[in-house]
């Protein structure tokens, strides 16, 4: 007669040490990097983007408070 055969795991002795997870794949920490990337400079492009608007509308408030009329912004010819 056959022994049945089990699916349970065998109990690790005392001396045995745990095995350690499986290290993940090279890939995954890249695609994680990638994206931290990625996000980084779309918030320092908008910050950058927002920082020149406000910068031009801080300068439009500034010569309509003096009492200008015409304080339209003049762009050199190149």
């Amino acid at each position: 007669m056959s022994k049945p055969v089990s699916n349970l795991k065998p109990k690790p002795e005392a001396g045995d040490k745990p095995k350690s997870p499986a290290k993940p794949q090279s890939g995954d920490n890249r695609r994680g990097a990638i994206a931290g990337l990625i996000i980084t400079i779309v918030i320092l492009g908008v910050g950058w983007w927002l920082a020149r608007d406000l910068t031009a509308a801080s300068k439009m408030q500034d010569c309509l408070a003096s009492g200008r009329s015409n304080c339209n912004v003049i762009e050199p010819a190149r």
